[in-house]
Formats: structure tokens, sequence, C-alpha cells
């Protein structure tokens, strides 16, 4: 009997999943395909600064395995930029948060939805 699945938390899905050259032929160029869960990795610690232990708490994976993730992205990202191929981000092994989140208050301190709700609340009080 197979392992059962262990799904990666995520935040929100990108706002923008679609990446690539601008030149003459991009589009008939093969994608490269990053997952939602690996874009989520490397958001957390490239972008939001998070330390891999911090990044597998909001995943709610083990360290070993975000290190899998982010490895995996980090390479895709560089195939892409490097040999000029579009990135495309979807799919995955993910579940988007319920905003219970580890942190208590929304899926964490990177957390996009959460911002924008709080932009929201300041807005209706002023």
């Amino acid at each position: 009997m197979p392992r059962p699945r262990k799904w990666r938390h995520v935040c929100s899905l990108p706002q923008t999943s679609r990446f690539g050259p601008l030149g003459v032929g991009a589009g008939e160029m093969e994608p490269i395909l990053m997952s939602v869960d690996e874009y989520e990795a490397f958001r957390l610690i490239d972008y939001e600064g998070m330390t891999q232990q911090e990044c597998s708490t909001q995943m709610g994976v083990a360290r070993s395995t975000v290190q899998g993730i982010y490895d995996s992205a980090r390479k895709k990202l560089a195939h892409s930029l490097v040999e000029g191929k579009p990135l495309l981000i979807e799919g995955g092994e993910y579940q988007l948060n319920d905003h219970g989140g580890p942190y208590g208050h929304g899926c964490g301190r990177g957390c996009r939805r959460r911002e924008r709700m709080e932009e929201m609340r300041e807005g209706e009080q002023v």
C-alpha cells in the first residue's frame, strides 16, 4: 500500500504564471514547468527571506523535503534564464492554506492574501 500523499501548504497561487523571452519564436519553445509548490518554496526562501526550517513549517512538510523542492525550483529557473525558455507555473502537490496557518494568523509572515485583507480593513476604518 503506498504512503498517503502529504500536501504542501501554499498561501496563494502566483499572480503571474507564465514568464519567458520576448523575442521572435519565443512562443515556439518547449516551456519549463515549475510546480506551484516549487514556486512557493522559492518565494518563501528567496523573496520572503525565510530559512528552510521556517519554510518547512509554513508549507507543512519536512525541512529535507523543502530542500529538495527548492533545489528543483532553482534549477528550473536557471534553465529558463540561461536557455531562454518560457517558464510555466502550474500543478504540483499543494493545497491552498485556509488561513489558520502555523503562525496563528493567516498563512504566515509572507502571506499576500493576509496583507491585502489588512489593507482593506484599514481602508474601511478611514
